[in-house]
């Protein structure tokens, strides 16, 4: 019974593959702020500060028309995953069992280091004990073990493992977007059916959301999710992601997990994020535990 809990989600949030990642950054099917908790782009400018004129609206990019919106994400994945050597964050795990009224949040640090070395190490707890080891330790090790061995190319978002079909443009929050359907050409572990949105002005990811299609165990009957995505210097890492589970013996589950104080690494950069040898990058999540 101690192992049926959410060893699903995290492949969602590796980054430099945008949910190859269909773990756990990075949400629910309502509208997050997509910075809650993470530093405004832009300095607040005071009341007594002499007004500036709005010239934004002169330089700002044009609306990409559907197909080169979703081949320049395209681009900027593969490119990512090439220029992004690691980085830190600060991530908060919450996880909630509503028919115990369970709950429970964990506080890390994580370092990451391409391509295959995850580290955790704790901050703060606090909540149930049960709610700590069956399911937000399991999210974690998940991750791990995801970064550890597979192989990202299979649960991309890509056109190798998802067929695309235009849904129109909308918003989220104030980023206008192209809405696509996705559906997966294989019942593959990690895939999933749902709705992605790209930026219409940049084609980068903005939000992922849907259906798992396959159950990772048979004591979880149905994973929904919704993960937004945030820039990073010249990278898209998750910020938020909000996901419900149905599990045969504990029932509802759900987790939110955000992301903040994002620190990247580009790679033939001067800074460096300590790798993780991968033989320790299993006992690093535990040891957060």
């Amino acid at each position: 019974m101690k192992r049926p809990i959410l060893i699903f989600l995290l492949g969602l949030l590796i980054p430099g593959r945008i949910f190859a990642q269909t773990m756990f950054a990075a949400n629910e099917a309502v509208i997050w702020p997509p910075s809650r908790g993470v530093s405004p782009p832009f300095p607040l400018i005071l009341a007594d500060t002499p007004a500036i004129p709005a010239l934004a609206s002169k330089f700002q990019l044009p609306v990409m028309a559907p197909d080169l919106t979703l081949s320049t994400y395209q681009q900027h994945v593969a490119q990512q995953a090439k220029d992004l050597a690691g980085y830190s964050a600060v991530t908060v795990v919450r996880a909630e069992l509503p028919e115990t009224s369970q709950q429970g949040e964990y506080e890390v640090q994580r370092k990451f280091a391409a391509p295959h070395s995850l580290q955790f190490t704790p901050v703060h707890f606090s909540g149930d004990g049960f709610v700590k080891s069956n399911v937000i330790n399991r999210v974690l090790q998940s991750e791990v073990d995801h970064v550890q061995k597979d192989d990202p190319e299979l649960t991309a978002i890509s056109p190798a493992n998802y067929k695309f079909s235009y849904k129109g443009m909308s918003h989220v929050g104030d980023r206008l977007v192209h809405e696509y359907l996705v559906k997966p050409r294989k019942k593959r572990m990690g895939l999933f059916k749902g709705h992605v949105f790209l930026d219409a002005h940049t084609g980068t990811l903005v939000r992922a959301e849907g259906a798992v299609v396959r159950s990772p165990s048979f004591f979880v009957k149905h994973i929904e999710f919704v993960q937004d995505y945030t820039e990073v210097q010249s990278f898209t890492l998750p910020v938020h992601i909000h996901s419900e589970a149905k599990a045969r013996i504990v029932g509802r589950t759900i987790v939110d997990i955000q992301h903040r104080d994002y620190q990247a690494v580009p790679a033939g950069s001067a800074a460096s994020v300590a790798r993780v040898p991968s033989s320790e990058s299993s006992s690093a999540a535990k040891a957060a535990y």
